[in-house]
């Protein structure tokens, strides 16, 4: 695995789950979680030292901070570069490789449109055009890898989101927000692995429900038991809505098909 975070341990978990020997590259081996095997290296600088390989899946979830151009290129493009040099170093190509990136490579497109794979990407700033440069890079170095682009990733529990509605800070109610619980996208990741068809170049990671900001904020609101910002209003609404059609058709099933699922730990008791 090319970078262990959140979403990547989750996606190193269920590989190990699986029987799977798991590597994962992290700046801080410690932080790796048994049974997953880690090895400290920072990409933005050095290359890895890899031990031999028996290699039958490759996973890329890297994370860059802050989000800027230059991060995200050191992590996506260059990190990226120098961990598959020396996975060719070792001498054997994945079977099957993932990269995840994010459906904010498709930018802007006109309100309402429902985004799919046909969509051609149209990055709208620094850090979503380096993204599009990574997938380029990841298509050409390994052959036959699929690229899953997520749409906003939480875990339902207490978030950044979450504290804005108790605060009453929930900008823009009427943009389409597209979201994935990472415990879905992380089964998503390894299903591409591991399902016996060949997986197509690039699959959209989304919920079956994109939602308005506000019926998404009001339904939290109930939940923690404070007031409801305003309402989502269809006639104003704007953004776009991701299609998981083909991702469903795979057969991935999502546990959390809606925001309404992902966020259901979510209650009074919460509250603060």
């Amino acid at each position: 695995m090319i970078g262990c975070g959140d979403l990547g341990t989750r996606i190193g978990l269920r590989l190990a789950e699986r029987g799977h020997r798991v590597l994962a590259l992290r700046r801080r081996a410690e932080l790796v979680p048994a049974p997953l095997h880690g090895l400290s290296v920072d990409l933005t600088r050095e290359a890895p030292d890899l031990p031999a390989l028996e290699l039958r899946h490759l996973v890329v979830a890297l994370t860059a901070r802050p989000r800027s151009e230059e991060a995200y290129r050191a992590t996506y493009v260059d990190g990226m570069r120098r961990a598959l040099d020396a996975v060719e170093a070792a001498g054997r190509l994945p079977e099957r490789a993932v990269l995840i990136s994010s459906t904010g490579v498709h930018g802007d497109v006109p309100d309402g449109t429902l985004v799919d794979e046909s969509h051609a990407p149209s990055p709208k700033d620094g850090p979503a055009r380096v993204l599009l440069e990574a997938e380029e890079l990841f298509a050409a170095r390994v052959p036959g890898g699929t690229v899953l682009r997520c749409s906003g990733l939480y875990d339902g529990t207490g978030s950044r989101f979450v504290d804005r509605v108790r605060e009453g800070r929930v900008d823009d109610p009427h943009r389409w927000t597209n979201r994935i619980h990472r415990d879905d996208a992380a089964a998503a990741a390894v299903h591409l692995l591991t399902r016996p068809e060949e997986p197509e170049p690039i699959y959209l990671g989304n919920d079956d429900e994109p939602a308005l900001m506000g019926d998404v904020a009001g339904h939290l609101a109930r939940r923690i038991d404070v007031p409801a910002p305003p309402a989502g209003d269809p006639a104003q609404a704007h953004g776009k809505r991701i299609s998981n059609a083909r991702l469903r058709s795979t057969g991935w099933v999502p546990a959390y098909p809606t925001h309404r699922e992902g966020y259901a730990d979510v209650g009074t008791a919460d509250s603060r």
